[in-house]
């Protein structure tokens, strides 16, 4: 049976200098659908390039003594090598100045001319240069353009023009008849109210006063302006031919299943892409996903700032899959992400590190300790065992679920809720206890095969993602990643295979304070410079916070002796159902794991949870918050304004169970 074709498309990255990470992950959020379609079965077409023509290339080539398209030739080269930096499995990289894509784009504005969707006319209005766009004086946002905040010019030159509105009320009743067209569906409102509603104005679609661009073979004093030029790259790259010649590729993968892009550019993909495929009488795309932004923790990078971040930076220090993992994980569905060096660490040393790399080194170390290396399903099972096999299932459907709706971060937390659970396993059944007791060897036999199970088929779900270290994973434990149809059985690792001997630490816990060091000296960030009419402001020093707190009654040091204090490592956290204000801990204190209900969901999601060392009362009456049994206290410190904030310990490497007192 055939596979089902798959056709994903990045945005074409603007060739005039070095992508960052924000850029960057776009590229990493394709890749991952694309590999995770390709895993569920379908015939998958990716595609991604560069967008080459234009007035600041041609500036920018010009300031740099050379033609544009030696600048071009070396800017495209640099994405092209971060691409393939991130491990990015695309499958053509089109450039608009490819001599077969320069020649339909030719034929495509013949053809809209002939006919008369394309008129010349006469274009006088405020021009901005980086956005290469005209706008009346209305558009403009406080004498600045409206979509970067830039100076604008006074511009007046001839112009072909596409009559937009010609097509406007039939794009809005595709977009209200095609509700999934337009994701998240917050941006389609935008689009349809603030941009086709009030109504369109005639699209200026070529320019005369530069020449770095696809010639209008008819006019040749005027070049195609971006529009056509860039936005056709999605069917030129398939092959589509105007005069009906089309490739075997285009009729295979056309209409594109997925147009993803960043929210900036929407309505260029929403409004203007989707009229010129109807003025050509071809289909529109099924999907187009403005993806939010990834920003600094201290706002939008600047290359003036000193705060923009570069994927082969982060390479550098951390690894491909840890950036992977960081830019995918941080992002949410429609909000803006927060980059900082700060946050990645912590998630590498939470989730990397702990977490996922420590599971699968003392799972292998174990087998190797108690069994010799060989991993034996003795079929010892207890309740507890099904319980985790539930759990599994449970969250791979899950994953499904997140990414049929592009929800790439919530499908990686679900795949990492499977090594949580995993971890947790470890803890419920103790097989450092079991490995005391030779009459309990079966048993232990058996948690060791659920977990080596239980991480094989986490590793195979993770590959889409994480791909090298689900490849590494799986080398260690000596097996195959699983195919999809096999991801419903709980149980097909070979018993009797012997697991490697030698265990890879995937991913090693960092120094904080030290790494945050190195960074400074290899990229020390700029203050933003002061325009010398202005002044420094001066912020005057204030008197901190003072807490009024309640004076309580007097107590013995025998009283103060009768709770048991100690500290416990967060192995898994969760979210109380039906609860605003409550998490639910799985909390590790020595040999035993207590489960302790917190309401402090304002503060803490259960991500931050995990990992910590936090004070812990142990020794409290178990009683029950939203039905569900606590078993002890955490502590936290409450500010004047009622905020909380857990008492940790300022080291890592404090055991957990150690008393304090």
């Amino acid at each position: 049976m055939a596979k089902k074709p798959y056709y994903i498309t990045t945005a074409i990255a603007y060739a005039s200098g070095k992508p960052h990470i924000g850029n960057t992950y776009e590229i990493v959020l394709a890749d991952a659908i694309a590999r995770y379609k390709r895993f569920v079965g379908y015939d998958v077409r990716f595609q991604t390039g560069t967008d080459e023509h234009g007035q600041k290339i041609e500036t920018k080539a010009f300031e740099n003594l050379s033609t544009p398209k030696e600048f071009v030739d070396e800017k495209a080269g640099e994405i092209k090598r971060i691409w393939d930096l991130m491990n990015t499995s695309y499958d053509k990289f089109i450039r608009t100045t490819d001599e077969d894509h320069e020649k339909q784009v030719q034929k495509i504005f013949r053809k809209l001319y002939d006919q008369g969707d394309i008129y010349k006319g006469e274009y006088e209005g405020m021009y901005c240069t980086p956005c290469e766009s005209f706008w009346t004086p209305g558009q403009l946002k406080d004498g600045k353009c409206p979509d970067c905040g830039r100076d604008v010019h006074p511009a007046k030159e001839e112009a072909y023009f596409f009559k937009m509105s010609k097509y406007a009320p039939r794009l809005i009743e595709y977009i209200e008849k095609h509700p999934e067209f337009i994701q998240p569906e917050s941006r389609k409102n935008e689009m349809v109210n603030t941009f086709l509603k009030p109504g369109l104005q005639d699209l200026c679609v070529s320019r005369t006063s530069f020449k770095w661009g696809i010639p209008v073979d008819f006019d040749p004093k005027h070049v195609v302006y971006v529009w056509i030029d860039a936005l056709s790259n999605y069917i030129t790259g398939l092959g589509y031919d105007v005069d009906g010649n089309s490739d075997e590729m285009y009729k295979k993968y056309w209409p594109a299943d997925l147009h993803l892009i960043g929210k900036d550019i929407l309505r260029f993909h929403t409004i203007y892409w989707p009229i010129m495929l109807m003025a050509l009488d071809l289909p529109l795309p099924k999907q187009v996903f403005g993806h939010p932004w990834l920003i600094q923790s201290d706002g939008k990078m600047s290359k003036s700032r000193g705060n923009v971040l570069y994927a082969d930076d982060m390479v550098d220090l951390f690894g491909v899959d840890a950036v992977r993992y960081f830019v995918l994980h941080e992002m949410p569905f429609e909000n803006d992400g927060v980059v900082s060096w700060e946050l990645l660490i912590e998630r590498i040393n939470s989730d990397l590190a702990n977490t996922l790399g420590n599971l699968v080194n003392r799972t292998i170390s174990m087998v190797n300790k108690y069994s010799g290396g060989v991993v034996n399903n003795a079929g010892v099972v207890e309740d507890v065992d099904a319980d985790l096999k539930d759990s599994v299932r449970a969250f791979r459907i899950h994953v499904n679920e997140c990414m049929e709706k592009l929800k790439c971060a919530d499908a990686l937390t679900e795949i990492f809720n499977i090594f949580r659970r995993l971890n947790k396993y470890i803890d419920e059944t103790m097989p450092w206890v079991l490995g005391k007791d030779e009459s309990k060897k079966d048993r232990l036999d058996t948690v060791l095969y659920n977990l080596v199970e239980g991480i094989t088929i986490g590793a195979s779900l993770l590959a889409s993602f994480l791909p090298d270290t689900a490849d590494k994973i799986v080398a260690q434990l000596c097996t195959e990643k699983r195919r999809v149809t096999e991801l419903g059985s709980f149980g097909l690792y070979p018993s009797g295979n012997r697991v490697t001997d030698k265990p890879e630490i995937l991913f090693a816990r960092i120094d904080t304070e030290k790494m945050l060091d190195e960074i400074a000296v290899r990229f020390p960030s700029k203050e933003p410079e002061i325009p010398k009419s202005e002044k420094p402001v001066v912020v005057e020093k204030s008197e901190p916070d003072r807490v009024e707190a309640v004076v309580k009654e007097e107590i013995t040091i025998e009283e103060f002796e009768k709770m048991q204090l100690q500290v416990g490592q967060i192995l898994s956290c969760e979210e109380v159902p039906k609860s605003k204000k409550l998490l639910c801990s799985q909390v590790q204190i020595e040999g035993r794991v207590l489960q302790i209900v917190s309401g402090i969901k304002s503060y803490y999601s259960p991500e931050d949870m995990v990992g910590k060392k936090v004070v812990v009362i142990t020794n409290l009456k178990p009683a029950k918050l939203a039905g569900i049994e606590s078993q002890g206290m955490l502590l936290c410190a409450e500010d004047a304004e009622g905020k909380l904030s857990l008492l940790t310990t300022d080291r890592q490497d404090v055991p957990a169970g150690s008393m304090i007192s």
